[in-house]
């Protein structure tokens, strides 16, 4: 029986910092060149870069590439709804 509780297997490959694959995806936020923000059953996912572009994109399997040079990796608190809608927010503008 499965446990709907129980946090889902997230996967992210990366390769000599220009080729990210990440797994457990829910929905693409928002994206440019330098920046993505990702909806992850871990929680919100940010990739920060330069020259980034989505090579691949499946949401029935939760998958998504990026290609460009990746510079960091970061999940947000999803505790504090304040912050990530701030960062939301800011986003947006």
């Amino acid at each position: 029986m499965i446990d709907p509780h129980k946090p889902k297997r997230q996967e992210i490959k990366m390769l000599n910092r220009k080729v990210l694959e990440i797994s457990g995806v829910l929905n693409v936020e928002s994206f440019d060149s330098e920046e993505f923000l990702l909806e992850t059953d871990s929680g919100f996912l940010t990739i920060k870069g330069s020259n980034l572009h989505m090579k691949n994109f499946n949401l029935e399997q939760g998958m998504v590439a990026i290609e460009g040079l990746i510079d960091g990796l970061a999940y947000l608190d999803t505790n504090s709804h304040q912050k990530s809608k701030g960062l939301l927010g800011k986003l947006f503008k």
